[in-house]
């Protein structure tokens, strides 16, 4: 199976901080290397915290997007 174009996504909004980053790394577990999530989330703090996850992690934040309130980060797992 290729991986590297398989995108997964999940809805954390509701959750305030630090569960979305929680939530991110328990769902970055059953991730195989090369395999994509998309995350949304509604925490202010979110897109500052999931840089600082993924540069901790060495996983890679393709990119953060902000619209009406709601962040969405996606991020391929490293191996």
């Amino acid at each position: 199976m290729n991986t590297e174009n398989a995108t997964k996504e999940y809805d954390l909004t509701g959750l305030r901080c630090p569960m979305p980053i929680v939530r991110l790394n328990k769902i970055m577990k059953e991730l195989s290397p090369g395999e994509t999530c998309v995350v949304t989330a509604d925490d202010q703090a979110f897109c500052p915290d999931v840089e600082a996850w993924c540069n901790k992690t060495g996983n890679e934040l393709v990119e953060c997007e902000t619209a009406s309130s709601r962040f969405t980060a996606t991020i391929r797992k490293q191996s």
